[in-house]
């Protein structure tokens, strides 16, 4: 089978599509043969070892200390299934689903993939194309999880900085979903998406420090972990500040794969939907990296990774 091998840190160009074994499912595993994955950031990162200075180490030991230790990188996918071990009950060949390999040693970069199958993964939405549903799993579930901390209420006050990329583009849409009045930041390119996605106001960073204008919020939600002024002028006494890269730490293992299905339902139910920024063939994996790598991704780079016929 075709894959994209990554056998040493470096710019996209260290990034190789050869021919590899074909994995073979496991008893309580599934082999799923690969529609469509995605450039995540996470994936940018492991790929250049693209780390903050205290995190730098411990990320190389975790992943690898000369080249990444999983060499097929890929943290979501979707697809369909084309085998089952014997002790599988819960899917059969034919099934259609999407999953997030971020806890199974990655490997999304493939035409095909094994995952047991109590991972996380799930029947993917029936209301969205393999690429849609690809750039679903992994910031759709770190989301969820993050939005699920503050509780939002009917008619609160709800600040999205970082409106328009892959986590903001969730959360605005999941903020909207549970009746809050969506305030999203972003640069005024992304104006019109983020305001699509339900945001009843949108500032640009470029031009306005949200934090002087006086408005007060229930949540602030830094969906990039960029920003650098003093959010706390504008929490309101009882309000939470939520960031991406802290917060997405407080959510448990256990509950990813409720998290997706929970996202299915919400898709499904037309409260979510996917902002496909562009999309590539596996063949152009590198030119997909290069762009995410400029930081101005408006939601997701989806990969097509075998043709197929679902429209």
């Amino acid at each position: 089978m075709k894959a994209v091998v990554c056998t040493k840190y470096g710019p996209p160009e260290v990034l190789q599509l050869k021919e590899v074994e074909k994995p073979s499912p496991k008893d309580n595993e599934v082999l799923i043969k690969n529609h469509a994955t995605t450039v995540h950031v996470g994936d940018t990162r492991i790929r250049s070892s693209d780390f903050p200075r205290g995190q730098w180490l411990f990320a190389r030991i975790a992943l690898g200390i000369r080249g990444p230790r999983k060499s097929i990188l890929g943290m979501e996918l979707a697809g369909e299934i084309e085998a089952v071990g014997k002790d599988v009950t819960k899917f059969k060949g034919g099934d259609q689903v999407f999953a997030s390999t971020l806890w199974s040693g990655f490997g999304a970069y493939a035409e095909y993939k094994c995952m047991a199958e109590d991972g996380v993964l799930t029947l993917q939405p029936n209301n969205m194309t393999f690429e849609e549903a690809a750039v679903i799993p992994s910031g759709g579930i770190t989301t969820l999880g993050i939005v699920k901390m503050a509780d939002i209420q009917e008619g609160q006050k709800v600040l999205i900085y970082g409106a328009s990329g892959s986590v903001g583009t969730f959360a605005v849409q999941l903020a909207k979903h549970y009746g809050a009045e969506v305030t999203g930041v972003c640069s005024s390119e992304n104006f019109t998406l983020v305001s699509s996605l339900g945001a009843d106001k949108v500032i640009d960073y470029k031009k306005e420090d949200f934090s002087l204008s006086g408005e007060t919020y229930d949540v602030i939600f830094d969906a990039v972990d960029l920003y650098q002024g003093d959010y706390t002028r504008s929490l309101r006494q009882s309000g939470i500040y939520l960031n991406v890269d802290k917060s997405s730490d407080e959510i448990k293992t256990e509950q990813v794969t409720s998290l997706l299905s929970e996202l299915k339902e919400l898709i499904e139910g037309g409260s979510l939907k996917a902002v496909v920024d562009r999309s590539y063939p596996l063949e152009q994996i590198v030119e997909a990296h290069r762009y995410v790598d400029q930081g101005h991704k408006k939601g997701n780079v989806a990969i097509t990774v075998t043709q197929n016929n679902k429209q």
